[in-house]
């Protein structure tokens, strides 16, 4: 092979290599316009009390089922902290109009979720009319869990 068919395999090579190499699209919300960055595919799903705390969590996961005519839930909530988080989570349970049901009745639940940490949080729905949830998520003060 002469000089110049050398550089043509290379370059025809190089370009077959960087196109098969080409990123993978982003997810889209459905219509196709809006990317979704990693991490808020399931945004609609959490409030916080705080911005510094949405800086640090994400849900990375739901999972649902019926359960004798209930919304069964299973959360991945995940920390982008290097530190532990010492939170409390409530589920708020809505009907298919979008008006909470039993507000204030499910209680506050405890959370300890450690640096980079994925923890699973269930819910079990109150009721046979709920169409959908949200989960309130807020930070613990220190003053309550320094010894």
């Amino acid at each position: 092979m002469n000089k110049r068919s050398l550089l043509l395999v290379a370059a025809l090579s190089t370009t077959l290599l960087l196109s098969a190499c080409k990123n993978v699209p982003p997810v889209t919300s459905g219509m196709g316009s809006d990317q979704i960055a990693p991490g808020q595919k399931f945004s609609k799903h959490l409030q916080l009390d705080n911005a510094e705390l949405g800086k640090k969590l994400h849900i990375s996961d739901i999972r649902s089922r019926s359960h004798n005519d209930l919304l069964e839930i299973n959360l991945s909530l995940t920390s982008t902290y290097k530190k532990s988080l010492q939170l409390q989570y409530q589920f708020q349970w809505f009907d298919n109009d979008g008006f909470v049901i039993e507000a204030g009745k499910s209680p506050w639940q405890f959370l300890d979720l450690h640096g980079m940490q994925t923890a699973t949080v269930p819910g079990l729905a109150p009721t046979t009319k709920v169409a959908s949830f949200s989960l309130y998520v807020r930070a613990v003060p220190e003053k309550f869990f320094k010894f």
